[in-house]
């Protein structure tokens, strides 16, 4: 069952790959497989902890010295400890992402992103391609890479109507906003577990991960720029209902300011109350919803219809909340069970170069999940103090492992920007694919080669700060 678990998943994601050829819907593969790959898991569970790698097990006898190995206790661990423990986990994500896409939903609705699409007048692809990737990097070390998408996903639906250019742009988006993220404490997931954790140090992070970063984003924005053929951008004709101003110009200016001050009180929100950023983004939600309330209460009611948040709600892509859904529990049965642990230990006998190790996890990160295989490097690896490094059997190599370490440095870096080589490889790329419906195999050929080399070139530039700096 513990190998069976692996084949579930690698089948599940060839169905998510090839969802346009099987004419089946992504979401739907994996909510099966996000069930499908516990049910082995709770069949087979003696099995599977007797093999000794889940470290949640371990941690939970620790914890519960009377769990001993029966086999109720481990029904008990999986059925209600671990199912309970990663759905909350991915609750934390999903709830997220409802009240980011409802929040960007209501300020276009009410035509709050016509106020910045009229200020963007030009008609070429390059400059527009810079225009909006610049924006995507710096936005999503304010906010996050999930949150930048969203809001950048949205605007360019406004400027761009032939599809290709759409899914090109909406690309580079995901390319700049998880390069962006992988700098900033607050900017990406794994960097946020980085730095509460201790690894990682606020201004360091900035000063030493910046310049890879940037370097991630310019190499493929040059590349598109110099040898991709580009025709000039023509903007989609609106509809009756957007030619008409249903909003005043006093509506349109106090949504667009109150959706964006929502999504910039979420990181200052969990700073001061340490709650976790959902709360803070459904708090936002939950003002601008009382807000909509008063403001349209004499207006038709058509308008009400449309224009309040009752009404938006049903315009939310259910379907990609539900893929966040399986997907995540998917990959939280393998990091229970003991495969992504299995695999980090697996990295650290055989490859050791914490460079390569770095890379590695990056790569992999584009398939999974970037968190498992974050939280399973931490788990790996302690943050060594002075005295642990003088006492360690190769003190050079434990220096990499300090607090502001290379290691860690280099790993946020990885795990921030590996998951642009893949759609699916981070929850930017999931978002944009959503709310774009991008396929996964135009993906793979038209981007992937150019997110691999501005990782590259990122990692390179890293590796060489870091012998510089040395």
């Amino acid at each position: 069952m513990f190998i069976l678990m692996v084949v579930i998943f690698v089948l599940g994601y060839i169905a998510i790959a090839l969802e346009h050829p099987l004419n089946v819907n992504k979401a739907a593969s994996a909510l099966i497989i996000g069930t499908l790959t516990w049910v082995a898991y709770m069949i087979g569970v003696q099995d599977i902890l007797h093999l000794g790698f889940s470290r949640s097990w371990q941690e939970f006898v620790t914890l519960n010295p009377d769990a001993v190995n029966a086999h109720k206790d481990m029904v008990h661990f999986v059925g209600t400890h671990e199912v309970l423990h990663h759905l909350g986990e991915t609750s934390k994500i999903l709830f997220f992402l409802l009240g980011a896409m409802t929040i960007v939903e209501i300020v276009d609705q009410h035509q709050g992103f016509k106020i910045i699409t009229d200020r963007i007048t030009t008609d070429d692809p390059n400059k527009l391609l810079w225009i909006i990737s610049i924006l995507a990097f710096f936005m999503s070390a304010v906010l996050d890479n999930l949150t930048t998408t969203i809001v950048m996903v949205a605007i360019l639906s406004k400027l761009v109507k032939d599809r290709e250019q759409r899914w090109f742009m909406a690309a580079m988006i995901v390319l700049a906003a998880n390069a962006g993220g992988a700098w900033s404490p607050i900017g990406d997931v794994t960097t946020i577990m980085l730095w509460i954790d201790g690894q990682v140090t606020t201004v360091n992070i900035i000063l030493k991960v910046f310049l890879p970063s940037v370097v991630t984003l310019v190499v493929p924005l040059l590349i598109f720029t110099l040898f991709y053929k580009k025709k000039p951008i023509e903007r989609p004709s609106m509809s009756e209902g957007e030619h008409r101003e249903f909003t005043t110009k006093g509506e349109r200016w106090t949504l667009l300011i109150l959706g964006v001050s929502a999504l910039l009180f979420v990181p200052v929100f969990k700073t001061v109350t340490h709650l976790q950023p959902y709360m803070g983004m459904l708090l936002g939600l939950g003002v601008i919803w009382v807000v909509t309330e008063i403001m349209h209460k004499i207006k038709p009611e058509e308008d009400k219809r449309r224009l309040t948040v009752a009404g938006i709600l049903k315009k939310v892509d259910m379907p990609t909340i539900l893929f966040f859904l399986g997907i995540l529990m998917a990959v939280a049965s393998l990091a229970s069970a003991g495969q992504l642990d299995l695999l980090a230990g697996w990295l650290n006998k055989h490859v050791g170069n914490i460079y390569f190790i770095n890379l590695i996890i990056g790569f992999l990160s584009s398939v999974v999940d970037n968190v498992p295989l974050v939280a399973g490097a931490m788990g790996m690896y302690p943050i060594m103090t002075p005295e642990m490094v003088q006492a360690a059997a190769d003190p050079t190599y434990a220096q990499f492992f300090v607090q502001d370490g290379y290691f860690w440095e280099f790993l946020a870096y990885c795990a921030g920007t590996g998951g642009s080589l893949l759609i699916i490889g981070s929850a930017a790329g999931v978002a944009a694919m959503g709310l774009e419906k991008i396929d996964f195999i135009w993906y793979l050929k038209k981007i992937s080669l150019l997110a691999l080399a501005g990782y590259l070139a990122g990692a390179a530039t890293y590796w060489l700060q870091a012998q510089i700096l040395h």
